[in-house]
């Protein structure tokens, strides 16, 4: 995927913006109106769209976060947020920052506030009260945005998602009554990782709050459940529902040898039984 002319498109604009050394979100909504702007995402591709997003957040941060001046440094900020306050996908994509890239951001608010340019301090703890960041540990460069996208999607959807659909699944039952679930939605990795972001979002809401009120914000950190806590409670459950089905059915007992080839026999002549490993395997790596 070439995003070369998507990411010219942010040069120019931040460009021009610094060029004229603005230095206010009014001035960047003007900007970017009158090269109308939005119509970056009449082109957006139809596939890898966290790629396509992270992809341009990134580009746009590098902005944000260099050493040039305050005016680029302004404009890849208010760019970043109209990139994403005006995106058309539902539910919106959010913004991967680094805790390396959140001093930066940092450093900016506080050079704002000393030069009286109020509404650096407003839009940042917008931007926090809506949750619009994914905090890291990890700074994202040109080689490294698919693999974090695909953890990130990986975190928010896929595990979660392969779960209750496996759970409460209406067909071929059977194949899933006999089911770890635990290994299925490879429980250890996706604890590790929302311990992981959990640490990350604590790390970023202390740095915030040295330059901005996170008082609204807070609750991110101290009332959000872990998803790994979810998945393993919802784990365990399945593993008591599943003991009690047996308990009920039976069906943990391994059937005569004649009977298991019958079934063999008549399984072989439906068939489908590797057609559905692949659709199940398709659908557990789907990000």
């Amino acid at each position: 995927m070439d995003l070369s002319p998507f990411k010219q498109d942010i040069d120019e604009l931040i460009d021009e913006f610094a060029q004229d050394e603005l230095r206010t979100l009014a001035d960047m909504k003007r900007v970017w109106l009158s090269r109308k702007f939005t119509y970056i995402y009449e082109a957006s591709p139809s596939t890898n769209l966290s790629f396509f997003m992270q992809s341009l957040y990134a580009h746009t941060t590098r902005h944000m976060v260099s050493n040039d001046s305050l005016s680029r440094r302004l404009g890849g900020l208010y760019c970043l947020y109209c990139l994403y306050e005006t995106q058309p996908f539902k539910p919106p994509f959010h913004i991967y920052i680094s805790l390396g890239e959140l001093k930066k951001l940092k450093e900016l608010v506080v050079e704002a506030k000393n030069k009286d340019i109020r509404v650096v301090p407003a839009l940042v703890k917008r931007m926090l009260e809506k949750k619009n960041f994914l905090f890291g540990f990890v700074d994202l460069n040109e080689s490294s945005i698919t693999e974090t996208v695909n953890q990130l999607t990986g975190l928010q959807n896929a595990r979660v998602q392969v779960a209750y659909e496996k759970l409460f699944a209406s067909t071929r039952i059977e194949h899933f009554i006999h089911m770890d679930l635990g290994m299925e939605v490879d429980l250890n990795v996706l604890q590790k990782m929302s311990t992981e972001y959990a640490e990350a979002k604590k790390q970023a809401i202390q740095e915030a709050s040295e330059v901005v009120d996170v008082q609204n914000v807070k609750h991110i950190v101290d009332d959000q459940e872990l998803m790994g806590d979810v998945v393993e409670k919802i784990t365990e459950n399945w593993n008591v529902q599943r003991e009690l089905f047996y308990q009920q059915t039976r069906m943990d007992q391994q059937p005569p040898a004649a009977e298991q080839r019958q079934l063999q026999v008549k399984d072989d002549e439906q068939g489908g039984d590797e057609e559905f490993g692949q659709e199940l395997e398709q659908l557990l790596f789907q990000a």
